[in-house]
């Protein structure tokens, strides 16, 4: 992986979550004053400077709602990077429109799901009665809360951000969206 491209938490002056973003970008505003070191990576790039792991504005940022974008990285974190067909994890997910596109579908979050490559070539352009595939549950619009999940979900790979990210104290498994 790029060195710049290293993902870094962004926090808010109040420690609230506000993105990810890279060590490029994070650098530059650690070296603005924009922003603060939190957490330093284990990552060194010169004498006793580290690619910082979480980093923490100086100034609190109003941060306005947007709901976030139906993307395959989205929705595979949604979907908790499961099949909603069979339920299978790690197999090779493809982004599968519920009612096909050639039925007026759109590429939406309540119309858009993880398939594996074989429930999706199954399942091919019909809808999920259809084809006598029922869905393990049906997906769920992006709502308030859901730029703060995928963001936990993102993060949970990396142990430094999980005081940050909402986690449970009891270090449960992931949530499901649904």
């Amino acid at each position: 992986m790029n060195l710049k491209r290293k993902p870094v938490l962004m926090l808010n002056n109040s420690f609230e979550p506000i993105r990810i973003t890279h060590a490029q970008h994070a650098l530059k505003l650690v070296t603005k004053g924009k922003a603060v070191v939190t957490v330093a990576g284990k990552t060194q790039i010169y004498p006793f400077v580290y690619i910082p792991s979480v980093i923490r504005l100086v100034d609190y940022a109003v941060v306005p709602y947007k709901r976030p974008i139906p993307s395959r990285r989205n929705i595979f974190t949604r979907d908790n990077h499961r099949c909603l067909y069979c339920g299978r994890g790690n197999v090779d997910l493809e982004l599968e429109h519920v009612i096909p596109r050639s039925r007026g579908g759109q590429s939406s979050w309540e119309n858009l799901v993880a398939a594996c490559r074989a429930c999706n070539s199954r399942k091919d352009n019909r809808t999920p009665e259809e084809a006598n595939m029922p869905l393990i549950h049906r997906p769920l619009p992006a709502g308030v809360h859901t730029n703060r999940f995928i963001l936990k979900m993102l993060g949970a790979e990396f142990s430094d951000w999980s005081k940050y990210l909402w986690n449970d104290s009891k270090g449960e498994e992931r949530l499901q969206f649904a």
